[in-house]
């Protein structure tokens, strides 16, 4: 379907929330959406989205499919998301929308190929970030040889604070 192709080529669909838990923008449904509506009235296509709650071996989930259509010819993308019901925080009506809204989404990356690879819904695990230490320019690590040596810092606090290189390890050691 070429209104289609033209869709995909022309979309940009931001990623505009900000997760401040995991530190990360993403995209929603709505954001896509809002991308979508004024072309698809440009090219003259309908997009419906439905949602079906579906059970395999006692595993609950929604199942959305987006269905994109000029009027000749249909396009039919599925995607499925897990329903946690007994989910802390939330009410069923909540899980049931936040798994259908999940899966819609999937269903508009598939459909109109936007890439969430770089998403964080994909890569973040939700565990807290390792803080590196800082390093220590040439001229910062003379600044602290003086604090060491005058005993305002220990060679141990110096160590525990800043990624040394090894070179600065050994001038260190030889204080």
């Amino acid at each position: 379907m070429k209104a289609l192709i033209k869709v995909q080529a022309a979309l940009k669909a931001p990623k505009s929330q900000f997760n401040a838990f995991g530190k990360y923008k993403y995209r929603n449904q709505e954001d896509i959406l809002e991308a979508l509506k004024p072309l698809l009235a440009e090219n003259g296509l309908l997009l419906t989205l439905t949602d079906e709650v579906k059970e395999i071996c006692e595993v609950l989930f929604i199942e959305a499919t987006a269905t994109i259509t000029d009027g000749k010819e249909t396009i039919v993308v599925k995607s499925q998301a897990g329903l946690d019901i007994n989910k802390k925080g939330m009410d069923k009506a909540q899980c049931f929308g936040s798994s259908g809204s999940y899966a819609r989404k999937y269903a508009l990356n598939a459909m109109f190929l936007i890439d969430d690879t770089k998403d964080s819904d994909a890569t973040n695990d939700h565990k807290p970030k390792k803080k590196t230490k800082p390093e220590l320019t040439p001229e910062r690590f003379l600044k602290a040889i003086e604090a060491v040596k005058s005993g305002d810092f220990t060679k141990e606090e110096l160590q525990t604070k800043y990624n040394l290189k090894e070179v600065q390890i050994n001038k260190l050691n030889e204080l």
